[in-house]
């Protein structure tokens, strides 16, 4: 099976993330940027870094940009720049657009040029923050629709040495627990090191204990008041 191929168009913080993280999953990453000391930095990581202007028609298809499966548009500052390439891109039929946003005039212009797919990390670093902030106890989250999520959170203090079926999540709270990750001494080399290993599906005589991580499924709200109430 060949690998995705996916090409990234700005190579500033945001854009280098992207590509990496892309290429260590097996992917097939091009690189471009107008700056040729960024695409130098980031040419061993990648599949192709290429110092190329982006709005230009030509140069794009050069580097046969249609072949590939989607294209990320992950330009900085320069908005006028973005809109540019974004232009171009639709232009020549690109199979699958994705757009950087910073702040919600940036998302309607891009909404109202027919991007479907649009990204605003600054907004969802933002949020991230303040959940954390309101929710210490929360490690991460995955926003789904409808206000549904999945979180990550340290077990409550007045949950540790109960048993799962005890606790009563889903009838009490409303919550369904996937799994739990427990902490477990290892020995590494001679030395003990201790790491966290999820324990697969949790049975209802599972004991939840100090220091483990709850893997939960329901609404935001819920998942609020368990901690809330729990804590």
């Amino acid at each position: 099976m060949n690998a995705e191929k996916f090409a990234v168009i700005g190579i500033g913080h945001f854009g280098r993330a992207i590509a990496l993280s892309l290429s260590r999953k097996g992917a097939d990453v091009m690189a471009i940027d107008t700056d040729y000391e960024r695409i130098e930095q980031i040419s061993d990581d990648v599949s192709y870094a290429v110092t190329l202007d982006a709005t230009d028609k030509k140069a794009l298809l050069s580097q046969d940009i249609r072949s590939f499966d989607a294209v990320i548009v992950a330009i900085g500052e320069n908005f006028e720049h973005r809109l540019l390439c974004v232009a171009v891109l639709m232009d020549l039929n690109i199979k699958r657009i994705i757009c950087r946003a910073m702040g919600h005039n940036q998302r309607i212009i891009l909404e109202k040029m027919g991007i479907t797919e649009i990204i605003s990390p600054e907004d969802e670093v933002g949020i991230a923050v303040a959940r954390r902030l309101l929710n210490p106890n929360m490690i991460s989250y995955l926003e789904l629709s409808d206000n549904y999520c999945v979180m990550e959170i340290t077990a409550p203090k007045m949950v540790c040495g109960q048993m799962v079926g005890k606790i009563d999540l889903r009838d009490k709270y409303k919550l369904s627990l996937i799994t739990i990750r427990k902490e477990f001494v290892e020995n590494r080399k001679g030395q003990e090191t201790i790491a966290q290993h999820v324990v697969g599906v949790p049975d209802t005589k599972t004991i939840v204990e100090e220091k483990d991580t709850l893997i939960l499924f329901g609404r935001n709200r819920d998942i609020e008041k368990f901690v809330e109430i729990n804590n």
